[in-house]
């Protein structure tokens, strides 16, 4: 049988299959097809050396490109290694419209987007002027929400919000409490932000349902997840239990290397593994989906979990359990990375850095089965 394209000789790596092996993989009508020795491609790609996993899956994301202040072009992205991309607030209803046929639409890498239940979404984001929009309680708009919610459910997988200190200010709790009354008569996850208090991390939790996802968990004090002592907080554990998933979102300032090492010494993995770059942390400190990875991978957490963060977990997480693996029938995006060693040097939020003997790069992306020269 000859396929549409097979990328020969690879190294691939499903941890939803558990599979790990140097093969061929081929794909067929946008979907992954085969994998297996001597596989024959209408278009042939050698990607010996290389590692191919599934279509990498950036969690946090802001893309509103041209339509926010802190939009970054979804290109860019792309060419990080990521196949799907998801927005995390950019957009509220008001202005929803707006993303969806100027970027999302356009966008040849796949993107969704939980949707600010703040009516114009992070709408004042800049190195100058910085307003949380969580902040206005006139600008929380959870019949709209629902809304539209409602009628894109193609490209809207869950409700964000955003609470604390910068992005609610002293709304405190009260835009979580709508955005969970939105997220439940949706039908969608809710996705929270969380910096410093008011409100308290343990509130937070409290409110949080299965499913719902803590994004800036491995986040510096205040507000952070491990104690003084290096212990994981009660609450923490408990969210866990219960079905809360616990997702990085570097971002700026949202992600700490000591709170990381805390965190992993107790065999506390993150579910998923996501960069929140945006205009003010793309050239630094999170740079991209791939560099926020080789954090976790120098920091000692195994190549198979880190794919698994940024693969299949977070498809399950936002409803595409199609997207994320390399399974026979899946949609057919693959990412062709590499793991370069030497000496990189790393920083965190906090402005910490550490020395890293090794690095992810990317050498490729396949999308819906095809090539993209990108």
């Amino acid at each position: 049988m000859i396929f549409d394209l097979v990328l020969e000789g690879g190294r691939v790596l499903d941890p939803s299959q558990g599979f790990d092996a140097v093969t061929d993989i081929a794909f067929l009508d946008g979907r992954v097809a085969a994998t297996g020795a001597g596989l024959e491609g209408r278009t042939t790609k050698d990607v010996t050396g290389r590692i191919v996993t599934p279509g990498l899956i950036d969690l946090h994301t802001h893309v509103y490109w041209g339509g926010t202040s802190l939009g970054v072009d979804p290109l860019r992205l792309a060419r990080g290694g990521c196949a799907t991309l998801v927005d995390t607030g950019s957009a509220g209803p008001g202005n929803y419209a707006g993303f969806l046929d100027h970027v999302i639409r356009p966008s040849p890498v796949r993107i969704v987007a939980f949707l600010n239940v703040s009516f114009a979404g992070i709408y004042a984001f800049s190195k100058r002027v910085m307003v949380g929009e969580s902040g206005d309680l006139r600008l929380m708009a959870p019949i709209d929400a629902v809304e539209v919610a409602r009628a894109n459910r193609d490209t809207i997988v869950g409700i964000k919000v955003r609470v604390g200190l910068h992005a609610s200010q002293n709304s405190g709790i009260i835009p979580l409490d709508i955005a969970k009354q939105v997220a439940i008569e949706a039908g969608l996850p809710m996705m929270v932000h969380i910096d410093h208090p008011p409100p308290t991390l343990g509130e937070v939790l409290a409110r949080m349902q299965p499913g719902d996802i803590l994004t800036h968990s491995f986040r510096p004090f205040p507000n952070s997840p491990s104690t003084a002592e290096g212990a994981v907080r009660d609450e923490v554990i408990e969210a866990r239990n219960r079905g809360v998933l616990f997702d990085i979102g570097h971002g700026m300032g949202s992600f700490a290397f000591k709170t990381a090492r805390a965190m992993l010494d107790n065999g506390f993995l993150p579910d998923s593994i996501s960069s929140d770059v945006h205009a003010l942390c793309i050239d630094g400190p999170a740079f991209d989906l791939l560099t926020t990875m080789s954090k976790f991978l120098c920091l000692g957490m195994p190549l198979m979990e880190v794919v698994l963060a940024a693969t299949e977990t977070p498809a399950k997480a936002i409803g595409r359990p199609d997207l994320g693996v390399l399974k026979q029938g899946a949609v057919g995006d693959a990412s062709v990375l590499a793991i370069e060693t030497g000496a990189f040097d790393y920083v965190d939020s906090t402005g910490e850095r550490m020395v890293g003997d090794k690095r992810l790069v990317a050498h490729g992306l396949v999308l819906n089965g095809q090539w993209w020269a990108g």
